[in-house]
């Protein structure tokens, strides 16, 4: 099976909003508002993938048991790991938070990515 979707194409009303809240991650100043729609997901793979909004905030991310990787389509923010340097990421970059990874996103407008999040093994 192959799926195929045009992610930059999807409407903000086409996706599921919800509150940016723990598991995920915690926001830091007041609610910060998502949106998203699950285009795969493998649970006995550990693997989910889709499409994420965020609007602008800042929160504290803690990879432990899983990872997550992204290409950004749209907006901006700044991460910074703990007790490391702070990098901008825009609109066609590509990132990878490996599992362990800890630190803070600082969405500075509304950010739309392309995700794969993996299970620690």
């Amino acid at each position: 099976m192959t799926i195929s979707f045009e992610a930059s194409s999807l409407n903000a009303e086409d996706l599921q909003e919800s509150p940016l809240a723990p598991p995920i991650a915690q926001p830091l100043a007041g609610p910060i508002t998502t949106r998203s729609q699950i285009m795969f997901s493998a649970e006995r793979q550990g693997i989910l993938a889709g499409v994420w909004e965020c609007e602008r905030g800042t929160s504290r991310w803690e990879f432990h048991e899983r990872g997550e990787f992204i290409h950004v389509l749209s907006g901006r923010m700044t991460v910074r790991q703990d007790h490391g340097e702070a990098l901008e990421i825009t609109a066609g970059h590509t990132a990878l938070f490996p599992v362990g990874w800890t630190g803070i996103w600082e969405v500075h407008e509304t950010l739309r990515k392309v995700y794969v999040v993996f299970r620690a093994e």
